[in-house]
């Protein structure tokens, strides 16, 4: 192909440009299907069809847990791939070849290799490709045409049935949880969007889920059932006992269908990286049990010792100290509380909020405000931000709903950066500042407190 492409569309000439095109997509939004990439892959030779994918879904944990697989897969030798978003940073986050961003000059060379089929697939009546269906394309063929690792780690965007990467057909399927987050497009159950979830579960392909609601597990069941997938879900098949935990160390005992392994440590907080990390755990011993996996017990440990996720429970100043963490949804809420009260310890508490305008904005912040001294409310930098004064009407009504409340100060300041600084301001030395929401927000505090500059961030 020319680098005039077909019907004359020229080439991008620089990574910002190249970024700047995929990015560009936005407008066309979230379209559930799969028409679009399959044309695509079709287009493109079906390169997802010679990789091996570890297929993750889930409400919260994804990242996570998808951290938890690439080291410890790494630590045993294994090239390894990771598609996950949003990304916290660099566009180049989201597409990472054994932990380490895609080379900008790759991105943009795929990028030029994408777009004129891009360009016809607009012209169809399926209309243009979406941003996250151009991403996952870009995965696929930096995968399967640059990289070539031995297993891909791949992360859901939204969803699982009709979400985008559900166009692979993985080695195994693992789903989180499930929670009340993004029911405006999943459906407005758990079992609802149980099933949506339960869409990643493949024929024959096994299944590990750390899902705890009877209902959701239930739904979760009798899919792999109907599609003769083995079904592995904590508290049944396997679970973990804490053996000790303190702040940023936490070791724990794995006990699973196959065997049990002791101590593994991880350095993540809250006891629901132990969830994250002991679904991982398992997932990595049924490939041991399907798939011939390789990996000694020492490099398993290594790997789960080493593994790191930024914007969560990450500790990203000392003097005052500020935490981030991106609980966006009521669980994610809810782990972020009950962490706050068993790892930390602090005099007051001041936290700093941003959130989306289409999030569960009432059964998320109930869990926060029993515990905090003061509470900021602020606005990402973001087009679907949340106006900080409607939370602070939120936060109102539920003081009036919840009269055992403790009493704390609300500030609202619309200006996140301002609102950073604030934070900065009254967090003494032995209090602990908390900057927590959208990932969106996450993405620039981290920048400003860590490198001084403005996040490349998006989903």
């Amino acid at each position: 192909m020319t680098s005039e492409g077909i019907k004359g569309t020229a080439a991008l000439s620089s990574y910002q440009e190249a970024v700047n095109w995929i990015t560009g997509l936005i407008p066309f939004g979230i379209r559930p299907g799969l028409e679009r990439i399959e044309l695509l892959m079709e287009r493109l030779g079906n390169p997802h069809r010679r990789l091996k994918f570890i297929h993750v879904a889930g409400t919260n944990g994804k990242g996570s847990t998808c951290a938890y697989l690439t080291s410890a897969l790494m630590k045993g030798g294994y090239d390894v791939g990771t598609f996950t978003s949003p990304y916290i940073t660099k566009f180049t986050n989201r597409f990472q070849y054994n932990g380490s961003d895609i080379e900008e000059e790759t991105l943009l060379s795929l990028a030029n290799e994408l777009r004129p089929h891009v360009s016809a697939i607009a012209e169809t009546e399926l209309g243009s490709p979406t941003m996250f269906e151009v991403s996952t394309a870009l995965a696929i063929l930096f995968y399967a045409k640059v990289t070539f690792p031995d297993y891909v780690v791949w992360e859901t965007g939204l969803g699982g049935r009709l979400d985008v990467t559900n166009i692979v057909y993985p080695v195994l399927s693992i789903i989180t949880n499930i929670g009340h987050d993004h029911m405006d497009r999943l459906g407005g159950t758990l079992t609802a969007v149980a099933r949506e979830k339960a869409g990643i579960i493949k024929p024959g392909v096994p299944v590990v889920s750390a899902a705890t609601q009877p209902e959701v597990v239930e739904v979760l069941r009798r899919t792999a059932a109907e599609r003769k997938s083995t079904f592995y879900c904590m508290g049944d098949q396997f679970g973990e006992v804490p053996l000790e935990v303190r702040e940023d160390e936490q070791s724990f005992r794995f006990e699973g269908l196959f065997r049990t392994i002791e101590p593994l440590a991880i350095t993540l907080n809250g006891a629901h990286q132990r969830t994250n990390a002991a679904t991982a755990v398992m997932g990595l011993e049924v490939l041991r049990q399907y798939s011939a996996l390789v990996l000694d017990d020492d490099m398993l440990r290594e790997g789960l010792r080493e593994a790191a996720w930024p914007g969560r429970l990450e500790m990203v100043a000392r003097e005052p100290r500020i935490l981030l963490d991106g609980a966006h949804n009521p669980e994610g809420a809810e782990m972020l509380a009950g962490a706050l009260k068993s790892t930390y310890k602090f005099n007051k508490l001041h936290l700093m909020m941003g959130m989306l305008e289409n999030k569960n904005h009432r059964d998320t912040i109930k869990h926060i405000l029993p515990i905090v001294d003061t509470l900021i409310l602020t606005e990402p930098d973001y087009r679907m931000r949340m106006d900080a004064a409607e939370l602070a009407a939120i936060v109102q009504e539920l003081c009036e709903d919840m009269p055992e409340l403790p009493p704390f100060q609300i500030i609202v300041e619309k200006n996140w950066q301002q609102a950073l600084n604030k934070l900065q301001q009254i967090t003494g030395n032995e209090d602990l500042g908390v900057v927590t929401g959208t990932l969106y927000l996450i993405a620039d505090v981290r920048s400003r407190v860590i490198g001084g500059s403005a996040a490349e961030k998006g989903w």
